[in-house]
């Protein structure tokens, strides 16, 4: 029986990508016929075949037809394209990977800044190949709500394909990936890839987190993986926000804890405004809860593209209600969302003179740290080191910013 298939995205204005029809039959004898319509044929063509060619013969299909409408795609695009295509119409546990790329192996931390995260397409490959060079600090390749759920299964290959062979230049390497219980499965096509952090939507128990790191743990085994995971659960519902501090310290690996605004004001019954006093609850509460359990508390992404000073201020707000970052929908936004995170110039210098009290009271032996009248206690003093550190990797201070201060 015949069996045909088609995995891509064609039409004007694709770019980057591939639109695969795979047909397979018993029928056919001339082995593999591919045709390929492409605009760098002349300069690419013969390798875009080979390795079309060499996909199909990894998976064993004899006799195929194969037609590749390819809009610019990489390499790493058309074989995650192929490779969807051939799993839908035969059964394997077989995968076809690209040689991992050497700059994908860094590791992240619980404490890494997390300023900026950048939310790709996880079924469009135009989006994140260059993401990277804007400097974000997370890169998050999207399975949930930017794929259409037609596209759910073949965006699972581009994402892992893309963690593998994009270079995102440092930036933390973030899966969304689906509400459970389908973002279990996502979870075969990123844990072997050293994804850094997995984000889980619509979170609303610790039950959930267990679930996930359960199976989180079996890929890891089975696939002999020691780095760690990193998990960021959303909170976008009611139950949620009131179960946000139980999730929160439900695990070590959860390092962070975010909002999605969108979900929950429509959880709630209400709209989303610029004001923000419909989710003023919620925020606090996350802000409250993440502070408790230790972790960064993320903000939600702010949707207007367009207008850089309703930004800063949304920053500036979110920064007051004790929030150390937020998602970003474009790279634009990232420079604005950096500067007004980054502590101004009055907070780096009262953290200055706690550090420096902090500093001296160890240099003369004494066990109570001052400034002037006031008494600094140690979580004053850890809050300042902090200041100043992000103060250092920002380059709004140097290094070197006590024997400066010294020699002014």
């Amino acid at each position: 029986m015949d069996k045909i298939v088609t995995t891509g995205i064609k039409g004007k204005g694709i770019r980057s990508d591939c639109f695969i029809t795979l047909e397979i039959s018993e029928s056919f004898s001339s082995g593999h016929v591919i045709d390929l319509t492409s605009k760098v044929k002349s300069l690419y063509g013969s390798s875009i075949i080979n390795l079309c060619k060499d996909i199909l013969n990894f998976y064993e299909i004899k006799n195929a037809h194969l037609f590749v409408e390819d809009s610019g795609a990489l390499p790493f695009v058309i074989a995650a394209r192929l490779e969807a295509a051939i799993k839908m119409l035969i059964y394997t546990d077989k995968e076809y990977l690209l040689p991992f790329l050497a700059e994908n192996k860094y590791k992240k931390f619980k404490d890494s800044r997390r300023f900026s995260r950048l939310y790709l397409p996880g079924n469009t490959p135009s989006l994140m190949i260059n993401a990277g060079i804007h400097k974000p600090d997370g890169v998050i390749l999207d399975l949930e709500d930017a794929v259409a759920p037609t596209k759910k299964y073949e965006a699972r290959f581009l994402v892992r394909n893309a963690l593998r062979n994009i270079d995102f230049y440092g930036a933390e390497r973030m899966v969304r990936i689906n509400q459970m219980p389908m973002g279990i499965e996502d979870l075969n096509y990123i844990v072997p890839h050293n994804v850094n952090l997995i984000l889980l939507p619509k979170c609303e128990s610790a039950a959930q987190i267990h679930l996930l790191e359960e199976n989180i743990e079996k890929i890891k085994t089975k696939h002999g993986i020691v780095n760690t995971i990193f998990i960021m659960p959303i909170i976008e519902s009611a139950l949620g926000v009131i179960n946000a501090y139980e999730i929160a310290k439900s695990s070590p690996n959860v390092v962070s804890l975010a909002i999605g605004l969108e979900d929950y004001t429509a959880d709630i019954c209400t709209k989303r405004t610029n004001e923000g006093l419909e989710s003023f609850f919620a925020r606090s509460m996350v802000v409250n809860a993440a502070r408790a359990a230790g972790i960064q508390p993320i903000d939600s992404v702010f949707s207007d593209i367009s207008d850089m000073e309703a930004l800063k201020v949304n920053v500036l707000k979110s920064k007051a209600l004790g929030f150390d970052g937020m998602g970003c929908i474009h790279p634009r936004q990232i420079i604005v969302i950096h500067e007004n995170y980054a502590p101004d110039d009055v907070e780096i210098e009262k953290a200055k003179k706690i550090v420096k009290a902090f500093l001296e009271a160890n240099e003369k032996g004494l066990g109570v740290v001052a400034l002037g009248s006031k008494m600094i206690d140690p979580p004053v003093v850890k809050r300042a080191e902090k200041t100043i550190q992000i103060a250092i990797n920002t380059g709004k201070i140097s290094l070197n910013w006590r024997e400066e201060d010294e020699q002014q």
